[in-house]
């Protein structure tokens, strides 16, 4: 039992990750809900449900409760919320209320902050903290953001790209774009649709996006998968060919935005920032970074180096976790900018 815990979460878009202190995360399952309509019970949560998207009778519906970063239906979410966190305890309930840090996008609404306090209020958080996703991202990919220097994340996740320069533990200047993994997947089938005739669902445009994805053609080896889908002019099943270089063409608009985005953010930034981030180059966080080829684009597109760091899936929530264990020294942070306590 964990008796009064620490439990940090990534509340993400297209997955939700569990962090405890003094266990790590305990938890990584889809941000997928299955409710009966009738009845508005919840049938099945996290990966069960997602395996149910677009494969559901009429009376059960399979959502995802988050777009773009935030929450789209609160109720759904709170749900949701309540049965990880009991889930990571084993299913048993809690003797004291934990202590909650779950994270938001760096341009969230006031509307949508109170939205994700709410939902961990109302999950049975004793107290909660809210924590930007680049801070927590850095802290996660093992970066010292507490001395006077600057180091720079672009953490690409399911509903959100947020990119920041960080310098003594705080955010010095940032950028948060609505697009990310699930933008591609939706710039897939809008393609497969267009260019061949043929409608497929969401889940096979990401293992396209995952198999033969590529941010960065020249130099990646030619792949080719075969998709199957409904024709839109026989009505009836069919199977296509689709190649590398056509899902790069599918993605490369939403790409454009991103590196977009990183440059403007660096042309904010001062001279002397600029330089440390010309020796500690960019740190690429969040599961749009096992995109294959984003570092090499984004490091041809600025001319700084580019990592991805270890494990860019779980650096967020490792991030709650590590700002959890020393909450006391990061509490400054919130008349700075990063994290905000939530009573």
């Amino acid at each position: 039992m964990f008796g009064g815990s620490d439990i940090g979460v990534d509340l993400g878009t297209a997955n939700v990750l569990v962090y405890v202190k003094g266990k790590g995360i305990v938890l990584q399952e889809p941000s997928v809900v299955a409710i009966d309509r009738e009845s508005g019970r919840i049938i099945a949560v996290g990966s069960e449900a997602r395996r149910m998207l677009g494969r559901t009778p009429g009376n059960i519906t399979a959502i995802r409760p988050l777009r773009d970063g935030v929450i789209a239906d609160y109720e759904v979410t709170e749900k949701m919320l309540r049965y990880f966190i009991g889930k990571a305890d084993g299913g048993r309930k809690f003797f004291f209320k934990p202590r909650l840090m779950v994270c938001i996008p760096s341009g969230i609404t006031g509307v949508e902050e109170r939205a994700v306090r709410q939902a961990a209020v109302q999950a049975g958080a004793r107290e909660a903290h809210l924590i930007e996703e680049p801070l927590a991202a850095a802290l996660g990919a093992g970066l010292d953001i507490s001395q006077p220097s600057g180091s720079m994340v672009v953490d690409v996740g399911g509903g959100t790209t947020d990119i920041a320069v960080l310098s003594l533990g705080g955010i010095v200047n940032s950028k948060s774009l609505r697009i990310g993994g699930d933008k591609f997947d939706e710039a897939i089938v809008k393609y497969i649709r267009r260019e061949y005739s043929l409608a497929i669902g969401e889940r096979t445009a990401e293992e396209l996006k995952m198999e033969i994805g590529t941010a960065y053609l020249p130099g990646a080896e030619e792949k080719a998968m075969e998709v199957k889908g409904r024709d839109l002019l026989s009505g009836l099943p069919r199977a296509v060919t689709v190649s590398r270089r056509h899902v790069h063409e599918a993605i490369k608009e939403t790409l454009d935005l991103i590196v977009g985005g990183v440059k403007e953010v660096l042309e904010r930034t001062s001279p002397e920032l600029s330089a440390d981030i010309i020796n500690k180059g960019i740190v690429m966080t969040g599961g749009g970074a096992l995109l294959d080829g984003i570092d090499r684009l984004l490091s041809k597109e600025t001319g700084l180096p580019v990592y991805v760091a270890e494990d860019p899936l779980s650096c967020v929530a490792k991030g709650t976790g590590r700002a959890l264990n020393n909450i006391e020294v990061l509490s400054s942070i919130s008349r700075k900018k990063g994290i905000k306590k939530i009573v």
